[in-house]
This record gives C-alpha cells, structure tokens and sequence, in this order.
C-alpha cells in the first residue's frame, strides 16, 4: 500500500485582523505543516487584500521602502503612519493603507463609533504621497474603523464640506447629515492629475439595505439607533456628493460596486476625485506589483492552505479564502481553510471550493488569550490537519 504525500503545498492567508499580519500567519502554518512532513517545499504566499501589512508587504515585496508620515488618526490622535513608495516595475506606485490612518485597530474598544471617527488621516497619507512625487497612488480597503463616506480624507486633501449656512461640518459620518454642499476650490492641485485606484472588496456599497451602515456599523461599535442615524446621513451624503462631486453624476453612488469601501470611503473618493473603484485582488494579485504570480504557484501545487480570522457567511463575499478557493477550483487544487474561529454560515464555503475548514481554538478561551497565543495556535492547527490530509491519504490507498 503505498500513501501519497503531498509534495508542494501553497499557503496563501490573510491576515488575522488586530492580530498577526498574512506574513506572519503564513510562516506559522508552514511550520506546522513541516511537523507533519519535514523537508516538503512550501510555498509562502501572503495575500496582500488592502488591509493591514499591504504596505509593508509590497514594499518589501517589490523593493521599495515605506515613508513615514505623522497623521490624524480615526478617533482625532496623533498616529505615526507611512505609505509604501514601490520599486521594481511598479517604481512610481505609492501604496496607501487605509488601516494605517484610518483602522479599526486604531480605535480604542471604549472609544468607538463609527459615527464620530474620521478618514481625515487617510487624506493626509494621500497627500503626502502626492507631494512625494507618485504618479499612481493604490489605495488599500480594508479593516478600517470609520464610516463618514470619505469627507475627512477629502478635508485633507482641501476640500470643505458645508452644511446649508456654508459652514464646514464637524468631521465625523453622523454629522453628514446636515451636509449640503462642497467647495472644491482649494482641492489639492495633483489629486486630478494622479491616477488613483481603490483596491477594495466591491460588494460593499453605500446606501440601503446592505449600505455600510447597517452591514459593517455594528462591527465597528454602533448601536441599532447609531445603524439607522449613520445610515441616514450616508443616504444625505450621496445626495450632496452626487450634485456636487465632480464625477458624482456619472456614477451610482448609492449601490455602485465598491462605494462602500471602508465606510463609503470608495464614494467619496471616486465621487469627487474620479478615483477607480476596482476589486482589491485584480489589482493587488493580477496587475504589476508582485514579483510572483499566485496561480503560477497554484499550477505547482498538490495542496493549498488559505487562512483568516473567521471564516463565516461573509467569507464568500470577496475574503481572501474565497479568491484563493476560485482560482484553486480553476487550477484544480484542493483547498483547507483555517480560521481563528468558526462563524455563523461557515459551511457556506464549501460551495465556493474549499473542501474542509478547522479552527485554531480547540478550547474555549478568551480573545486576548487567544490572540496573544496566536501564532502557536496556528501552528498546532495546521499540524492537526495536515495529520488529517495524510489519514485521508492513507484511507484513500488502502481503499485503492
């Protein structure tokens, strides 16, 4: 009876949100898989999906450097944040993080309200990166910890929102509500002469019943009655964005793919800026920012092993296992998820191509415990299934 072992396996995560960068969540699960067969070839992919570490990971990726920029944060403080300057092919690219200025991350547990915070550190990375020179700026979506449809990075790049007096709103999504116009008179002089593109998850949209409001406002700290205030002034801001934006008649504002990228951040950019919005791994994955080729690699491999913080029903909407799942199913590989935890609708991924999921928590334990054990967890977890592929393997051939 002989048994087949796996000789190449991808593994292609994201990464775990407030917690391990896709970086790190590879390299953990590649040593677990190495337990169970040491000297197999692994390759590490981590998926850069607009979030935290993007920066970083093209950066490093295409040898380029990150520049440091001192910003607004979401809730008002100060942050130190930087932007990616890409090198290689992709010279002349700098890469924005949302999360970097704007991210969840970045908002105290007992401070947040996605009705009060504030892209204003978003706009100030994407001036600092126009004065830097760039003649394409990426802006990534993803983890981000505010809702105000993208007025404040607007602010910073100088432009003044107005209630129905002519006076400049407070920043802050709910207070968009009394918004009435713009003033683009002083907006930055390259931010129409750049191309800017929004890599972001294009299922998110601004307005309705699956406006950012209600899918993403609870998430990020807000109360039903918080739901449907912020919910209202988002459908206000539409309005004023559509009349006043440069290019906001020309697009569907409300339900367009990818206006409700980090908390309309995709409207309000797209609306007065021009900014494309685009599916975040068609430009992360498909364009010129990476030195390898995720299905190059996919073709190689025997396995693929995907990962991120929860795998649930939101997990077919465009996460990472889901791109990696479709190209796999294409390239004819199986797939094995692993996720912190195991959510509402997880079975769900089955459809989509990937064949078994596991959770790191084998007992119950706190999010703090659980995080701070992270990266130990991850390994004995795809150790466990690893040891499960080769049973599988061994079942297969003594039924052959």
């Amino acid at each position: 009876m002989s048994i087949h072992i796996p000789q190449r396996v991808l593994v292609a995560p994201s990464g775990f949100k407030e917690s391990l960068d896709a970086e790190t969540v590879a390299r953990a699960i590649a040593s677990g898989v190495r337990r169970v067969i040491p000297g197999i070839q692994v390759d590490e992919f981590p998926i850069p999906d607009g979030g935290e570490g993007t920066a970083a990971a093209l950066a490093a990726a295409t040898g380029g450097e990150l520049v440091p920029v001192t910003v607004t944060g979401p809730v008002g403080d100060p942050v130190v944040a930087h932007y990616a300057r890409l090198g290689g092919s992709a010279r002349g690219t700098a890469v924005v993080e949302m999360a970097q200025a704007g991210g969840l991350r970045l908002v105290p547990r007992d401070r947040r309200d996605p009705g009060a915070t504030t892209t204003l550190g978003v706009g100030q990375l994407i001036a600092a990166a126009l004065d830097g020179g760039a003649e394409r700026i990426i802006v990534g979506c993803g983890d981000s910890g505010t809702s105000d449809g993208g007025a404040g990075a607007l602010e910073a790049l100088g432009v003044r929102v107005l209630d129905r007096n002519g006076n400049p709103l407070p920043r802050g999504g709910r207070n968009l509500v009394d918004a009435a116009s713009l003033d683009l008179s002083h907006l930055h002089p390259r931010a129409a002469e750049v191309e800017i593109v929004l890599a972001c998850n294009i299922h998110n949209v601004l307005c309705g019943p699956r406006g950012v409001a209600r899918v993403f406002g609870p998430q990020k700290g807000a109360s039903p009655a918080d739901v449907e205030q912020l919910s209202e002034a988002l459908d206000t801001w539409a309005d004023v964005l559509e009349r006043f934006g440069t290019h906001g008649a020309a697009m569907d504002v409300r339900t367009g793919p990818g206006t409700g990228a980090s908390g309309g951040l995709g409207a309000g950019l797209a609306a007065v800026l021009g900014a494309r919005l685009a599916p975040r791994f068609e430009v992360l994955l498909d364009g010129d920012l990476l030195p390898r080729n995720l299905d190059d690699l996919l073709e190689k491999a025997d396995l693929v092993i995907t990962a991120e913080g929860a795998i649930d029903f939101q997990t077919p909407r465009g996460k990472v296992p889901a791109e990696v799942a479709m190209r796999a199913r294409i390239a004819g590989v199986p797939v094995l998820g692993i996720a912190g935890s195991l959510g509402e609708g997880a079975p769900a991924v089955h459809d989509i191509g990937i064949g078994a999921i596991a959770s790191i928590l084998t007992v119950p334990m706190q999010l703090e415990q659980a995080v701070e054990q992270g990266e130990a967890l991850l390994r004995d977890a795809a150790e466990r299934s690893m040891r499960l592929v080769m049973l599988g393997s061994a079942l297969a051939a003594r039924a052959a």
